[in-house]
């Protein structure tokens, strides 16, 4: 009965690291510049349910200091609670436990990218595929980093492996547009973008990276609807108020683009998009704020 409790915990134990993986696994929203870089989770936990978690996983770290899936999923919990580091201390504690974790390497490539350690988390990206060549999520996370250094064929050729081992991945769909979109391919970018909305229709992040393709291909109002829908989701969005306004401005609707225009800057003030469309066409309209 004792092996059987403690193979049944363990077993949960790295279930919860491989959703951790997952939910770990943040690309950004736009291909853009124009904004901070944004990641589609680890959204900060305000309902103190995390600590209570973090607590309860350290009884098991100390009941247990040579479990590297205790480790890996504590290391995911702080990583939630937005505590970078003290996740890369553990998931490196996990990796020196056990090598061969391609999870751990995974999720310490991740939290790396949240502190600006893309090189580290390349080549833990690069060490996850090694060990499991199989292992998904990690050619995603490696063809952020690529894209980002403006590697945009290894990134393409890394979603294409990911893709076909995943092929329900929104994430993966998503981060192809971007790289298709860096390519000035958006017609094959709306397409990736598509696919990634049809998988999952509750995330913003597509519908706004959608819309800056359909602003590049001449289709306003589509993106129009897009930027509604992703600000639906999220209205705190800058960029998201910024393109809209574009849109707009493309389409003749000057007052609905400095109305958007005024409303990025509002919540990001350095927003190029938004500072570069007010000077556009604030001239003889009235300030909708002031």
């Amino acid at each position: 009965m004792i092996v059987r409790k403690g193979l049944a915990r363990k077993s949960a134990l790295i279930g919860a690291a491989a959703l951790s993986a997952a939910a770990l696994a943040g690309c950004e929203t736009v291909g853009s510049a124009a904004g901070p870089r944004q990641y589609a989770v680890l959204e900060t936990d305000t309902t103190g349910a995390t600590n209570v978690n973090i607590a309860s996983l350290t009884e098991v770290v100390q009941r247990n200091p040579n479990d590297a899936a205790a480790y890996n999923t504590r290391g995911a919990a702080y990583a939630r609670a937005g505590q970078f580091n003290d996740a890369i201390a553990d998931f490196t504690k996990a990796i020196q436990i056990d090598a061969n974790s391609a999870s751990a390497f995974n999720n310490r490539a991740l939290a790396s990218r949240q502190v600006g350690r893309d090189g580290p988390a390349l080549q833990d990206f690069t060490k996850a595929i090694g060990i499991d060549p199989n292992y998904g999520p990690a050619y995603i996370g490696r063809a952020n980093v690529e894209r980002a250094q403006g590697n945009l064929d290894q990134a393409l050729n890394d979603l294409n492996v990911a893709i076909r081992l995943m092929p329900e991945s929104a994430e993966a769909y998503h981060a192809r547009g971007l790289v298709r979109q860096k390519q000035s391919q958006d017609t094959q970018a709306i397409a990736d973008f598509d696919a990634a909305i049809d998988r999952d229709p509750f995330k913003s992040a597509p519908y706004a990276a959608r819309g800056q393709s359909l602003i590049a291909t001449n289709q306003y109002s589509k993106a129009i609807e897009d930027y509604n829908a992703a600000l639906n989701v999220n209205n705190k969005d800058a960029t998201s108020w910024a393109y809209r306004g574009l849109a707009y401005e493309k389409s003749g609707q000057r007052k609905e683009a400095l109305e958007n225009y005024q409303r990025a800057s509002v919540i990001d003030p350095n927003n190029s998009v938004a500072r570069a469309g007010l000077g556009r066409v604030q001239g003889g309209v009235g300030s909708l704020f002031n």
